[in-house]
């Protein structure tokens, strides 16, 4: 039997050590179903429930796994389907493959059923690399550029595939003219920055006396390292929200996440450096960072596209971080006074002090943000964790610790909802001897998540550990959306659009055979955190929170706040037992302490 090209396809695939590919089936790749049939579905095939939850699957398999994540859909509305997974791969840096079917060349241009131009629908998402097969000489040079560029711009790729291409006889590039060969080999390289950038960077932070480090995944592969620098510079560390599982929170110095959804500590580490060292992050957001002027700044990246636009720094160190910091390191000066690195240390433990009143703080029927504290010291040593976009993103950045061996993420510069599932997901199959935790608003499981559980039942089978636990806050509500209303617009939580209908998510996922806990009353929310993770498969837990707790950013003062809960209180003062008179004073309740100042 002659080789298609789709089996050349699945064949390269497997050569490039591709494991499974997350996809939908469709008529527009029906050459390369019938392809994963005499290849035993080798890749594996795993098959979601829409197309978008394959690309996140993609998406959330290559951040947990560090290898490319690759996803297939069918033409026109499947191919149109994965673009918000892949704009999530595109702009958190993660590398992503997209195998897409095309309608038959011979119906091209003819208003033809499922025909999209998807060369100019790829052409931004999948900027780094799109290209359309059209005769089978083409491939394995494309095959093979997608993987490598993938890889080498952290970015995601797409191949188009036209469904008469696919059943084609596969011949190779031969060694004639306009033929282009390819080659499979994707050999490990390191960036360094020059010997000069290093001096000048080196003098600027032994200049310092008030260090800040900001990290975010790009530090990931550096540990040791940033630790090192850290204490040599008695600094304090703040994390971007996709490198919050970069650097272990234990550390005394470590102020955790930084933004809107971070810790007061991390703002005032901020607002009261002199000195700033920026590794592998793009955190976007100016106002968290040192006033201009106030502050010398020097930042470590590998991507030299992504240097100096977030901040004037002096020295852009284009570099791997790892190999950038090793050559850094002896040329820091570690003798200096501790007074900075014991501040920052102090400003740690008050926060988590003020956290834990927080946590404690009652509520109706439970507080949300205990759900999370409840869950910290119970987190699995290589539990890996996916938080949906949303107020449950709020308690993943501020109350669970991250320790070594853990792995966390969240869709961080797309910030979309409908990913927490399908990144669990896409975590067991990269890891399935580690147990997975989703993190998840109610909004987000009735968009994408409940769906993507009848996944997780069809799959469970193959995990060597079958945890896989998914927590709903179920509170009514799609509730940071609310809340910015508040805070940010002055304007009263408009219900047609914020009020959600109450699902029975346990019971549903009961219905499918998976362990379903409903979690009513706060002293039961430790046990049922208990009881998901000793389940012995898919969990769903349900917890019924408070949507009057309100998402505090780490810079209020104490007159935005109160200035917040009056409008509250002038607009939502009809909303019933949800948002009761009494929420200024639940405001105020989290709220406590040296917070007020």
């Amino acid at each position: 039997m002659s080789t298609k090209v789709s089996d050349h396809i699945l064949q390269r695939l497997r050569e490039w050590g591709v494991e499974q590919v997350f996809g939908y089936p469709g008529d527009g790749i029906n050459g390369l179903l019938a392809a994963w049939g005499r290849a035993e579905n080798q890749p594996r095939f795993v098959q979601s429930r829409h197309e978008e939850m394959s690309a996140f699957e993609a998406v959330g398999y290559a951040k947990f796994s560090g290898r490319v994540g690759v996803c297939a859909a069918t033409s026109g509305p499947g191919a149109i389907h994965l673009l918000n997974g892949l704009y999530d791969a595109k702009l958190d840096h993660v590398p992503v493959l997209a195998i897409v079917g095309q309608t038959h060349r011979t119906a091209m241009g003819g208003s033809y059923q499922q025909e999209v131009d998807l060369h100019t629908l790829f052409k931004d998402v999948a900027s780094d690399f799109v290209e359309t097969v059209t005769v089978p000489e083409q491939l394995p040079n494309v095959l093979d550029r997608a993987l490598r560029t993938a890889y080498a711009r952290r970015a995601p790729t797409a191949i188009i595939v036209p469904g008469d291409v696919q059943e084609l006889d596969y011949s190779p590039p031969t060694h004639e003219f306009k033929m282009v060969p390819s080659s499979l080999d994707l050999s490990s390289w390191t960036s360094v920055p020059s010997e000069e950038s290093l001096n000048r960077a080196a003098e600027i932070l032994n200049s310092g006396d008030k260090v800040a480090l900001l990290v975010g995944q790009g530090a990931a592969g550096a540990r040791a390292e940033v630790e090192r620098i850290a204490e040599l510079l008695g600094a304090g560390v703040a994390k971007a929200l996709l490198g919050k599982d970069a650097l272990s929170d234990e550390l005394p110095y470590v102020t955790g996440s930084i933004g809107l959804l971070g810790t007061r500590p991390s703002y005032e580490l901020m607002r009261d450096c002199d000195t700033l060292l920026t590794i592998g992050s793009s955190f976007p957001y100016t106002q968290f960072m040192p006033e201009f002027g106030k502050a010398r700044g020097v930042q470590i990246d590998i991507d030299p596209h992504m240097v100096g636009m977030r901040y004037p720094y002096e020295v852009n160190l284009v570099g791997d971080a790892k190999a950038t910091l090793e050559r850094l390191i002896p040329m820091i000066d570690g003798n200096r006074g501790r007074e900075w690195h014991d501040t920052v240390c102090d400003n740690v433990r008050r926060w988590r002090e003020v956290m834990g009143r927080r946590a404690e703080q009652s509520a109706d029927p439970i507080n949300p943000e205990y759900v999370a504290a409840a869950l910290d010291p119970l987190l699995p040593a290589n539990a890996i964790v996916s938080s949906d976009s949303g107020s449950a993103a709020n308690w993943y950045a501020r109350h669970l610790t991250m320790r070594p061996g853990m792995r966390g993420s969240l869709s961080g510069t797309l910030a979309t909802m409908g990913c927490g599932v399908p990144y669990a997901i896409g975590a067991k199959f990269a890891h399935p001897d580690r147990p997975a935790i989703a993190l998840v608003g109610d909004g987000a499981m009735q968009m994408n998540g409940m769906a993507e559980l009848i996944t997780a039942a069809k799959y469970k089978d193959l995990w060597e550990d079958p945890r896989l636990v998914v927590a709903v806050w179920n509170n009514h509500d799609l509730n940071q959306v609310t809340w910015e209303m508040r805070a940010m617009e002055g304007a009263p939580s408009f219900l047609p659009s914020q009020e959600l209908p109450d699902v029975q998510y346990a019971a549903f996922a009961r219905s499918l055979g998976l362990t379903g806990i409903r979690v009513e009353k706060p002293e039961d929310v430790e046990a049922g955190w208990r009881a998901g993770l000793e389940a012995d498969g898919p969990a769903v837990i349900e917890f019924l929170t408070d949507p009057a707790v309100p998402p505090i950013p780490p810079h209020a003062t104490w007159d935005q706040m109160e200035a917040t809960a009056a409008s509250i209180l002038k607009g939502d003062a009809d909303r019933g037992s949800m948002i009761k008179q009494g929420l200024k004073a639940k405001v105020q309740e989290f709220l406590p302490g040296r917070d007020r100042k």
